[in-house]
């Protein structure tokens, strides 16, 4: 399947067979080849993913693939696509397992020289008071009637119970709380998982890294986030944790029983849907947004026991670190953008991309609005990640969307042959990077090496003038599941 480059960093797959629109994928000569590569091997494509997609009835525009594109589950990682919100589908391959993963930055009044003296005890610190790990559990013990408030009310029935402050709302995509949740359309499998889950990082590629701004590309917008250079920063990317997994489990087999009632043709197992105005699509819709909710409240609790070790070690006022912004990844929505010139209203999938919307736009705090939405971009914890800002351009590209982070290269198989977690800890710890890790072998299946290079990937969306870098950020200590 040949791609055809129509601009500086932005490659079409014409329509072919029962593509119903283009795809476009945002990358460089190096991004291309990798796909072409991944194509040759056989098995999971994401070229082929990318046309699949494009096939999906109610599709708008094109099916989009961002820089950090890699194979998924149905769809593409890093993929992003709209969907009429009256004549298109829902598919469980546009969200994935972990609904709404996601990433929250918040700042301190520290600087690195502050930090270094004693990150050695705010590294066990940390390790000690967020729960990580396989199966990890919280302090936060619920019942179902909780776990039905928590899935309504997101992050803001955790602060309700004296986890972190209501000023941490507004700094929170859709100020931590997605309207229409539906909790009865979750199993109470997928509730029971996340009893003792609330708070809990898990595992994979989920972490939390104390950072110091190391560069800043963009003065005002810097400022205007209130971030400068040589700044401690905390970030941490996580998301529904089991309830999550589960939904997408159940719903698996019920978006496939859709599929057949109503006669739609699906070009992968994998994309199995619904159309969004049935019975089923909505709710497997509301049961996202329950899952969406729910991975707010998580990373609201996680913000809170980052707030205590930093206390308790360092000695600061809980209040002095204040969120800069959390934004998720994997996520359903609805949103409005603008369609041949028309604003239409759209079913917005993002998998592994984030929300990225530029200057102007009401969803994004008020003091962003000059500047667009703060953008946070994980890289690996042996090398960088970065704050960008949306863009009018992404707003009329890319649906107000952007990368999530580097995206992977390689299998987790394949990087279990090449590393080894004693000795990767060894290394990165020789460089300045404290890593305290639940599992050596979840730590090397998140070998650096495994990641594509991170500002490689940023520099295309920059360059493409979808998110403009703001900051770029180092790791110094960094707690793994």
């Amino acid at each position: 399947m040949q791609l055809k480059k129509i601009a500086d960093y932005v490659w079409e797959l014409p329509k072919q067979g029962k593509m119903l629109v283009p795809g476009r994928i945002y990358g460089d000569e190096k991004t291309v080849e990798h796909l072409y590569m991944e194509e040759q091997r056989g098995g999971w494509s994401a070229i082929k993913q990318l046309a699949n997609v494009a096939s999906l009835p109610g599709i708008q525009k094109y099916a989009l693939a961002l820089a950090d594109i890699h194979p998924g589950y149905g769809s593409p990682i890093g993929g992003v696509f709209a969907m009429d919100y009256e004549e298109g589908v829902i598919t469980f391959g546009g969200v994935g397992f972990d609904i709404n993963c996601g990433v929250r930055t918040m700042k301190t009044p520290l600087k690195l020289e502050e930090v270094e003296k004693i990150k050695e005890k705010l590294a066990e610190e940390l390790f000690r008071k967020v729960p990580a790990g396989l199966g990890s559990t919280g302090e936060l013990k619920l019942n179902l009637e909780e776990i039905d408030e928590v899935l309504a009310k997101g992050a803001h029935y955790v602060v309700e119970h004296g986890y972190g402050f209501k000023e941490d709302l507004e700094y929170i995509e859709e100020k931590g709380r997605i309207e229409g949740a539906l909790p009865e359309a979750v199993s109470i499998r997928a509730k029971q998982r996340q009893f003792k889950q609330i708070g809990t990082l898990g595992s994979g590629n989920h972490y939390l890294e104390v950072q110091y701004v190391e560069q800043i590309f963009d003065e005002e917008a810097a400022k205007n986030y209130g971030i400068e250079k040589e700044q401690i920063l905390i970030s941490f990317h996580c998301g529904s944790r089991g309830l999550g997994h589960q939904i997408g489990m159940d719903y698996l087999k019920e978006l496939d029983a859709a599929r057949k009632k109503y006669n739609i043709e699906i070009p992968d197992r994998e994309l199995v849907c619904a159309p969004i105005q049935s019975e089923e699509g909505q709710r497997y819709f509301g049961a996202v947004k329950a899952g969406i909710n729910c991975a707010f409240a998580n990373r609201q609790v996680i913000a809170h026991l980052a707030r205590e070790a930093f206390c308790e070690v360092i000695g600061i006022a809980a209040k002095e670190i204040k969120t800069l912004y959390e934004v998720g990844h994997n996520t359903a929505k609805e949103e409005r953008h603008k369609i041949n010139g028309e604003v239409k209203r759209l079913l917005v999938q993002r998998k592994g991309s984030t929300r990225g919307f530029g200057p102007h736009q009401e969803e994004i705090p008020e003091e962003y609005r000059k500047i667009g939405q703060p953008v946070l971009v994980g890289g690996t914890m042996g090398t960088y990640s970065y704050i960008l800002r949306g863009t009018e351009k992404a707003m009329e590209e890319t649906f107000g969307s952007t990368i999530h982070g580097a995206g992977r290269r390689m299998s987790r198989v394949r990087a279990l042959k090449q590393w080894r977690g004693e000795i990767l800890a060894k290394e990165l710890r020789s460089k300045g990077i404290i890593v305290k890790a639940h599992s050596w072998r979840g730590l090397a299946e998140e070998a650096p090496g495994a990641y594509k290079d991170i500002d490689e990937v940023v520099n295309v969306m920059h360059n493409a003038g979808i998110t403009l870098k703001v900051a770029r950020v180092r790791p110094i200590i960094c707690v793994k599941g």
